[in-house]
């Protein structure tokens, strides 16, 4: 990284469709923001592994499917057209709009135990901490240069997997001794100090969008450039992969006899490798080798690892961190590789196109969920390791066609 705080650079158009565009890099801004996505990791990931949980109290199913579903129905339709909103009010305001109305469900599900209402506010919650994403998503590109892609990028990720790493251990502390409105308690906490720091960080920040396209004429020039349409069957094929994993596994641990402490130390070792190996793979990414072969090593380590669960049976606390370790350096390598090389191809203005890249998480969802709905009825959950494996490595066609980011 340069010791300045800006820097600006241009770039021609070429074969690929990456066309001429200026840019700035505010390393100040890019620091502050990788606080706020530490901060909101961690207030991520106190609830995204008892939500399953959650849901399963306040309905009496154990295929809580349906949730995430309409929940990620919702997100998509909003995504889609959310770059219209930004046009209108600006990135940084969008992001306001979904963090403080977020923390209104947040104190309503303190006082709503499991229940319809409880059920209708987290995914409320869900809906919402998407939308939060994509808005800081589009705020650090406008920060960002093609060059240090994957450097930001990773750091951003490390620094949000720091957070995360943190998250199921606290949460299942707190579940095991309280109930959910003391996890529920501390999310509010978190996502009321995000709040606070986010707007002394995005004061004068408006970014607003100019360009006026509909969905239709978005999808069109999404797939009339081949190697974004690549890169994001791989994002939606990791997407589908957290789907399973987040939704279902902890249901199935508890279903082996797991306590809500042994869950918590299995997660906490699964989700090291966000922290070790995300940041070095960006620095390799943009200085020597580019994505396209770590995306296709990892993709095979995730779904070969996340086949071998099947086998898995009730084992130990050990076993079950070290397989699920596995499929997390797959998984890690593939979410900073994935964005390294989708900005490398886009720049701050493409709000549009970072709207639909991102349209890869509930498109997932409401897949896997659908798809789970059904597949449960006939068959066990671990069967679910089994599909996600193969589903992950069909993602190896379209990597072997990407063309080669120049490191």
């Amino acid at each position: 990284m340069r010791d300045a705080h800006f820097c600006s650079c241009s770039f021609l158009a070429d074969k690929n469709g990456m066309k001429k565009h200026i840019e700035k890099l505010d390393l100040t801004r890019i620091k502050l923001i990788r606080f706020i996505g530490f901060l909101m990791g961690f207030a991520q990931a106190i609830l995204a592994y008892v939500m399953s949980s959650f849901f399963k109290e306040a309905s009496g199913i154990e295929n809580v499917g349906i949730f995430y579903t309409v929940s990620y129905v919702i997100f998509l339709l909003i995504l889609l057209n959310l770059h219209k909103l930004i046009r209108t009010l600006g990135k940084s305001n969008v992001f306001y709009f979904a963090l403080l109305t977020k923390i209104i469900a947040v104190v309503f599900l303190i006082m709503n135990g499991p229940s319809q209402i409880g059920a209708f506010l987290l995914m409320l919650y869900i809906i919402l901490g998407h939308i939060e994403w994509v808005a800081l998503d589009n705020i650090v590109e406008g920060f960002s240069t093609d060059k240090m892609s994957g450097r930001i990028r990773g750091l951003q990720l490390t620094a949000l997997s720091f957070g995360f790493l943190l998250g199921p251990f606290v949460s299942t502390y707190i579940l095991e001794r309280t109930d959910f409105s003391g996890v529920f308690l501390l999310s509010l906490i978190l996502n009321a100090v995000i709040l606070v720091f986010s707007l002394l960080v995005f004061r004068n920040v408006s970014q607003k969008f100019r360009e006026k396209e509909k969905v239709t004429e978005v999808i069109k020039k999404a797939f009339a450039r081949k190697n974004i349409i690549r890169i994001y069957y791989v994002s939606f094929v990791l997407d589908f992969f957290y789907a399973f994993m987040v939704i279902y596994t902890p249901i199935h641990l508890r279903n082996l006899g797991y306590s809500w402490e042994d869950i918590g130390l299995i997660f906490t070792m699964m989700l090291v490798p966000f922290v070790l190996v995300q940041y070095p793979m960006g620095v390799l990414a943009d200085k020597r080798t580019g994505e396209k072969e770590f995306i296709i090593a990892a993709l095979l380590i995730m779904g070969a690892s996340t086949l071998a669960i099947f086998f898995m049976g009730t084992g130990t606390i050990l076993a079950w961190g070290a397989v699920l370790f596995c499929t997390r350096i797959g998984a890690a390598l593939i979410e900073i590789l994935r964005d390294s090389y989708f900005y490398k191809r886009i720049d701050k203005h493409d709000v549009d196109l970072v709207d639909f890249f991102r349209t890869s998480l509930p498109a997932a969802y409401i897949f896997a969920t659908i798809l789970s709905s059904f597949m449960f009825l006939f068959l066990p959950i671990q069967s679910a390791f089994i599909l996600v494996g193969i589903v992950v490595l069909s993602a190896l066609v379209p990597a072997f066609r990407l063309n080669d980011n120049k490191c």
